[in-house]
C-alpha cells in the first residue's frame, strides 16, 4: 500500500470518530442543543433525540395488565383480535414517543391478557389513556386541494390531516381484513369484506367518489391512503400497492383491530421502582470505565507502541458503541449493560491475535511492515471464526424470528442485542481501524529509522 493511499481512509476514520463522539457525549457539555428529528409522515412518527434509552428495571415506570373481553368474538378470530389489540397499543405508545416499552400477550383457557410496561411513565391517567381504550377505525375521503393549499399541506402535517372528512363508515362496518396474494400478479394485497350494515354505505361511497382517496384512519391517524379505482357494490374490496408480505399482514392486523373491536379492561396497574436506580447505574458505568482503563494499561505495558495503537482503536470502539446505542434507540436494561461491559474485554481479542503473529514474524527476521501484513493475514482465520461463533450466539439469544423453542424473554434479547452490536463493532475496529492505524504508525517508525 502506497503512503498517500492511507490519507483518505484515515480521514474517513477521523470524520466517523468525531461524528460518533458528538452523538455519544452528554448534552450537558455542549453550549447548544443537539438537533432532534421530530416529524410525521403518513401517520408515522419519526423522533430521535439521541438519548440513551433506559428500560423499566433501570428508570422505573408503570406496568399495566389488561384483559380483552372475547365474549363477542368468534373463537377462530380471538388470537387475531388479541394481536390486533397489541398492535394498536404499540402504535399509540410509539406515537407518544415511548419507544422502549414492552408489550406481551398471554392466553390461558378463555382468558386473553396484555401486559404493558411503560418505562418513565408514572402518571396512571396518562398510562390508561395510552393502553385502556378500544381502537377507532374510520374511512375518510380526502377533499380536493388547490395548488396553494397543497403547498401548505406539504409543509404542515395538520393541514394535510384536516383535508380528510368522515364518511360515517367505521370499523363496526368492516367484517374482516386479510392479507392475500393476488392470483394474477402474485403480489401481496389486502382483502376487505364489509358486513351487511356497511355494504350499502360502502357501495354508495365508492360509486360517487371514483379516483378519490379513501383513507383508513386508526385513532385519528392514517395507516393507508388507497384510491378508489371503481365502484364496489358487493362489499368486497382489494387494496393493492407495493406491500411486502409482512407489511400486508401488519396492515390487516391493524384493520382487524377496528373490525373486531375488543373491550379492554384494566386488571392491574402498578408503579415499578427502578431495581438499579441512578446509584447502581453510576456504579455500572464506573465498572465499565475501570475495565476499559485496565485493558488499555495491559495492552500498553505488554505490547508497547502496538498496545497504544490498539488502545486508540479501543477508544474509537467505545465511542462508536455509545453512538450506535443512541442512534438505533437500544434500550439499556441490566442484562444489556452486562453485555456492553463484556464486549469491552472482547474488543481487543483480534489485536492480541494479530500482535502475537507479528511477533513471530519479527523473530523470523521479517521487516516491520512485512510482519504487520503477515500478522493480520495469518490471524484473520482465527479472528473470523471466533467472531462468527459470537455472532451466531447473539442471534440465538435475540431470536429475531421469535421461534418458540428459543427464549423469547426481553431481558435475554437485551443482552443478546448489546452483545451482537459489540461483537460487530469490535470486528470492525479490531481489523479495519487497528490495521489502518498500525500501518500509518509503522510507516512513520520505518521512515524515522531510515533517516
Amino acid at each position: 500500500m502506497r503512503q498517500h493511499s492511507l490519507f483518505r481512509p484515515l480521514f474517513l476514520v477521523l470524520v466517523l470518530t468525531l461524528a460518533a463522539a458528538f452523538i455519544a457525549l452528554p448534552d450537558q457539555i455542549f453550549t447548544w442543543s443537539k438537533p432532534k428529528i421530530d416529524f410525521y409522515v403518513f401517520g408515522k412518527h419519526f423522533y430521535k433525540d439521541y438519548q440513551l434509552k433506559q428500560g423499566l428495571d433501570i428508570q422505573g415506570g408503570m406496568q399495566v395488565t389488561l384483559e380483552a373481553n372475547m365474549s363477542q368474538i368468534a373463537a377462530a378470530d380471538r388470537e387475531v383480535a388479541l394481536e390486533a389489540a397489541r398492535e394498536v397499543i404499540a402504535r399509540r405508545i410509539d406515537l407518544y414517543g415511548i419507544s422502549e416499552s414492552v408489550i406481551q400477550t398471554a392466553q390461558k383457557d378463555d382468558q386473553y391478557r396484555l401486559i404493558v410496561e411503560l418505562p418513565g411513565v408514572f402518571d396512571a391517567n396518562q398510562a390508561l389513556s395510552l393502553v385502556g381504550q378500544t381502537a377507532l377505525l374510520e374511512f375518510k375521503l380526502q377533499n380536493q386541494l388547490d395548488e396553494s393549499v397543497l403547498l401548505e399541506a406539504t409543509a404542515s402535517p395538520q393541514i394535510w390531516l384536516d383535508s380528510f372528512v368522515s364518511t360515517g363508515l367505521t370499523g363496526a362496518s368492516l367484517q374482516r381484513a386479510q392479507a392475500q396474494l393476488d392470483p394474477q400478479t402474485s403480489k401481496p394485497i389486502i382483502a376487505l369484506e364489509m358486513n351487511e350494515s356497511g355494504r350499502e354505505l360502502f357501495a354508495s361511497i365508492t360509486k360517487e367518489n371514483v379516483d378519490q382517496v379513501l383513507a383508513v384512519f386508526i385513532d385519528g391517524m392514517p395507516i393507508m391512503t388507497p384510491i378508489i379505482s371503481s365502484p364496489i357494490l358487493d362489499g368486497r374490496a382489494v387494496i393493492s400497492g407495493d406491500f411486502t408480505i409482512e407489511e400486508a399482514k401488519n396492515l390487516a392486523i391493524q384493520l382487524n383491530a377496528g373490525a373486531l373491536p375488543v373491550e379492554i379492561k384494566v386488571l392491574e396497574q402498578k408503579n415499578i421502582g427502578a431495581s438499579l436506580g441512578e446509584a447502581s447505574i453510576n456504579q455500572s458505568i464506573k465498572a465499565g470505565l475501570i475495565g476499559l482503563a485496565l485493558v488499555l494499561a495491559f495492552m500498553v505495558l505488554y505490547y508497547g507502541w502496538l498496545g497504544a495503537v490498539a488502545g486508540v482503536s479501543l477508544l474509537i470502539y467505545a465511542t462508536l458503541t455509545i453512538a450506535l446505542y443512541k442512534v438505533f434507540g437500544v434500550v439499556l436494561t441490566l442484562p444489556g449493560v452486562a453485555g456492553m461491559i463484556l464486549t469491552i474485554g472482547m474488543a481487543v481479542d483480534s489485536n492480541i491475535l494479530t500482535f502475537e503473529r507479528m511477533k513471530e514474524e519479527l523473530r523470523a527476521g521479517q521487516p516491520l511492515l512485512r510482519a504487520l501484513e503477515l500478522g493480520f493475514g495469518r490471524a484473520w482465520d482465527s479472528i473470523k471464526d471466533a467472531n462468527l461463533a459470537s455472532i451466531f450466539t447473539a442471534l440465538v439469544l435475540i431470536n429475531p424470528l421469535n421461534l418458540s423453542f428459543l427464549s423469547t424473554s426481553g431481558l435475554v434479547k437485551g443482552f443478546g442485542l448489546t452483545f451482537l452490536i459489540g461483537t460487530l463493532l469490535s470486528l470492525f475496529t479490531g481489523v479495519f481501524i487497528s490495521r489502518l492505524l498500525l500501518r500509518a504508525v509503522a510507516r512513520i517508525l520505518v521512515r524515522g529509522k531510515k533517516q
